[in-house]
């Protein structure tokens, strides 16, 4: 492979030559009432949208994963925005779905998240920072239904609410440790009633999970109103749930919400178009954009593209369990994301550290360090299989990587089931490098469906939680902290055991443990506590300790961010 030089993201980006959004509206079909401009090249689309095309064919919907993460990234965006070009370049009508991102990470640890190099969602600035303000909006709706729940407290408590029992923590979109952990109401008597507390970042809120999940306005505001908050005081069989509905807030927060639930469209490079649609993060939440996206993008497209948050037993996974089983969605085929060096990592072998050079058996050839890492690969691919779905690999190639271990990764990837395998060369190519994926891909999507889930509704949910761990995550059993047999007792008796359940663990280790690396076996899965996201409907076991406000690093990406003298943004990435 050679070696190509490729400006900077931003570089790439910024000498574009973008198309009115309204021009890519009408090119996919969306009618000019349907749309609301945000200047130029970013609109949001009217649920109307979704009603009028409702007799249309439904185009093959495609989820893009990956294997474990490493520190030397997998290049799953990347790879789902290049294998839209690519099928584009192939001469299908293809739409692409993703999340926006959190700004927390943005100005942390990873930078911005609109794909790279010839890969790109644009303008990116736009994408990488507030684009329409929906995760603002998100903010806004959660934290004054905080406000609410305290002032019910505070004035006279008329609802019996046990104060100590309050679950709901506000939120900021900014990775900020000290807010991990604070204490509220403090000062005098008018200043509320101390307890302690803390914050999320905003895409940890469920109201975000909702935003994710809901199907329509009617649909968002009854699933906020559901919103349990709190509990009343009383004996353990004598508490009862305290909802957003309770406290008189859900409409407001609904009325918040009723721009935000609107996709936002936006363009690739080359010109598709691709909706960026809410943001929950996968190891905590589903990991997985808007749900309203999907319905509008597959009337609009012969071909879908949407990712899933980290690995296939995250992201994916809840894609499957949860997404699809609320929204009736069907995938026709999976993608596998994995890299040569990324697979190196999974053999255990190396160590990288920040700032130094990646050890030569990383970047020169290094067949023993791929087959024993691949077991990684091969672990997802069975996974995926256990849905009933072809399932293709994308090699996201890199300049160092050899024909002999490129070729040893898709024989591995074969002989354990995948129905394509194909490298990925569209960060340094765009479209033209993903046309061999999109080939794979066409012909995964013809083979016949056979979609099905992992576990019934009425399964209950010990055996549900049973079935993830030994099924997905290879454990040998469960065990359960009392926290979590109480909260499994009180849940059944409040009706929500049909609830499918949203794992809350590390992403980079498929068990809980993020330092059991490759295929852990031998193992018990812990669940410390189990927690009830009523109004997005989903359970979530926590799986050893869940970091739900990130901090930063010890160089924040934002440090090297700034304006120049035209006002241009540099050095986002």
């Amino acid at each position: 492979m050679k070696k190509k030089v490729v400006p900077t993201d931003i570089e790439i980006a910024q000498a574009a030559k973008l198309e009115p959004i309204a021009s890519i509206a009408e090119k996919v079909g969306i009618l000019e009432d349907e749309l609301e401009l945000y200047g130029k090249y970013k609109a949001k689309v009217s649920l109307d949208a979704i009603d009028r095309l409702k007799g249309r064919p439904t185009g093959k919907f495609i989820d893009v994963t990956a294997i474990t993460p490493t520190p030397l990234g997998e290049g799953k965006t990347v790879t789902t925005i290049g294998l839209s070009l690519g099928l584009n370049a192939i001469g299908k009508k293809v739409v692409t779905c993703i999340r926006q991102p959190s700004l927390g990470p943005v100005f942390g640890i990873k930078g911005g998240a609109a794909g790279g190099g010839y890969s790109q969602v644009v303008p990116m600035e736009d994408f990488n920072l507030h684009l329409t303000g929906d995760v603002h909006a998100v903010g806004l709706a959660h934290n004054l239904c905080c406000a609410f729940l305290d002032n019910s407290i505070y004035k006279k408590n008329p609802l019996n609410i046990d104060p100590y029992s309050v679950l709901i923590r506000r939120v900021v979109d900014v990775s900020d440790r000290y807010l991990r952990k604070i204490i509220i109401g403090l000062g005098g008597k008018d200043d509320g009633i101390p307890r302690e507390t803390g914050f999320d970042i905003t895409v940890a809120s469920e109201v975000m999970a909702i935003l994710a999940l809901t199907t329509s306005l009617k649909d968002l505001r009854e699933r906020l109103g559901r919103m349990v908050l709190a509990f009343t005081q009383g004996s353990k069989k004598e508490r009862k749930p305290v909802t957003a509905e309770d406290i008189k807030v859900a409409g407001s927060m609904a009325v918040l919400l009723r721009d935000a639930i609107k996709p936002n469209l936006m363009q690739t490079l080359e010109g598709t178009p691709c909706f960026v649609h809410a943001g929950p993060f996968a190891n905590i939440a589903h990991g997985n954009s808007s749900v309203v996206a999907d319905y509008m993008a597959l009337k609009l497209g012969d071909y879908v593209v949407t990712e899933s948050g980290f690995a296939a037993d995250l992201g994916a996974e809840k894609f499957m369990n949860i997404k699809c089983r609320q929204s009736g969605l069907k995938p026709d085929c999976v993608v596998i994301v994995a890299s040569i060096r990324a697979l190196k990592m999974h053999s255990g072998s190396f160590k990288v550290v920040a700032g130094r050079p990646l050890p030569d058996g990383l970047v020169k050839e290094n067949l023993p360090a791929i087959e024993k890492g691949s077991a990684n690969l091969v672990k997802h691919i069975e996974n995926m299989k256990l849905f009933g779905l072809p399932v293709v690999v994308a090699i996201n190639r890199f300049t160092q990587d050899t024909d002999k271990e490129m070729d040893l990764v898709a024989k591995i990837a074969r002989k354990a089931g995948a129905d394509g395998v194909a490298p990925s060369e569209v960060w340094a190519n765009g479209g033209e490098g993903g046309k061999e994926l999109a080939q794979e891909v066409v012909k995964a999507c013809q083979k016949p469906g056979k979609f099905k889930l992992l576990y019934p509704d009425d399964m209950p949910i010990k055996e549900k939680i049973e079935t993830i761990a030994t099924k997905m995550y290879g454990a040998d059993s469960v065990t359960y902290a009392p926290e979590a047999e109480d909260k499994i007792e009180l849940y059944t008796r409040l009706g929500y055991a049909k609830f499918p359940i949203c794992m809350a663990k590390t992403h980079l280790s498929i068990s809980h443990d993020p330092e059991m690396k490759g295929v852990p076996k031998g193992y018990k899965l812990p669940i410390r506590d189990i927690r009830a996201s009523v109004g997005a409907g989903f359970l979530y076991p926590l799986c050893g300790e869940m970091r739900t406000m990130p901090g930063l690093p010890s160089e924040p990406c934002g440090e090297k961010y700034d304006l120049d003298k035209d006002g241009n943004v540099m050095n986002l990435s």
